[in-house]
């Protein structure tokens, strides 16, 4: 919850601003699910001003100011009540819409800060959910990431967002539980949370950076 660093281990000891990358060869199937399970709400809007992942203006206006109004009460709880509120973006509407989780506010400046890079000039839309929604979605990334023809045994690597598991506190078990039934005793699993996801959607081998999902990558011999 602290969002200061993060660490990589990989035969040697943890260190930061590293990429850890892990090979397979030989007669290996390999499949990835990603589902967030969050839904847009409002009115579509453009982001009009944005360096980095820090949004300035939208449509124009102050983007903290619009914010709270979307929020009402909860505004008074900003930025831990933004977890339960990200935002979605995408270049255009043909485009498959990526989620932003915010981060933190800035009351001088009206601006949001995410955990992603907000292009100016890309569709945005605020996000709700609940906890039914985000377990189903579970559900359907381990759907998505089972492979074509049953396979005795296999590993499941899940990467969840933390904002995520602090949305859904003890609910957390059961997304793990649906994954586990989704994917069966033999497919053994195991993940870890992180700031952020990289996995491609379903239909476009390109991967993407992801926040407040459920990705899945499975292995089987």
């Amino acid at each position: 919850m602290r969002f200061g660093k993060t660490w990589v281990m990989a035969g040697s000891p943890a260190r930061t601003g590293r990429i850890a990358a892990l090979g397979f060869y030989g007669g290996v199937t390999i499949r990835s699910g990603c589902f967030a399970g969050w839904e847009e709400f409002g009115a579509e809007r453009i982001i009009t001003k944005s360096e980095g992942n820090v949004v300035y203006e939208i449509d124009g206006e102050p983007a903290l100011d619009l914010y709270k109004k979307y929020l009402g009460e909860q505004a008074n709880e900003l930025p831990a009540s933004g977890l339960r509120f990200p935002m979605s973006i995408q270049m255009t509407k043909a485009d498959r819409a990526v989620i932003r989780t915010l981060l933190a506010v800035d009351e001088v400046a009206h601006s949001l800060t995410f955990a992603g890079d907000m292009p100016q000039g890309h569709l945005c839309k605020l996000m709700r959910t609940d906890l039914d929604n985000l377990i189903d979605s579970a559900g359907l990334a381990a759907a998505e990431a089972q492979p074509a023809n049953q396979i005795e045994t296999g590993l499941c690597l899940l990467v969840s967002c933390v904002g995520r598991r602090l949305v859904m506190g003890q609910a957390t078990e059961d997304e793990l539980d649906i994954v586990q039934e989704k994917l069966g005793a033999e497919t053994y699993i195991t993940g870890f949370y992180s700031y952020g996801e990289l996995a491609p959607f379903s239909n476009i081998m390109q991967c993407q950076l992801h926040n407040q999902t459920m990705t899945l990558t499975t292995i089987y011999e």
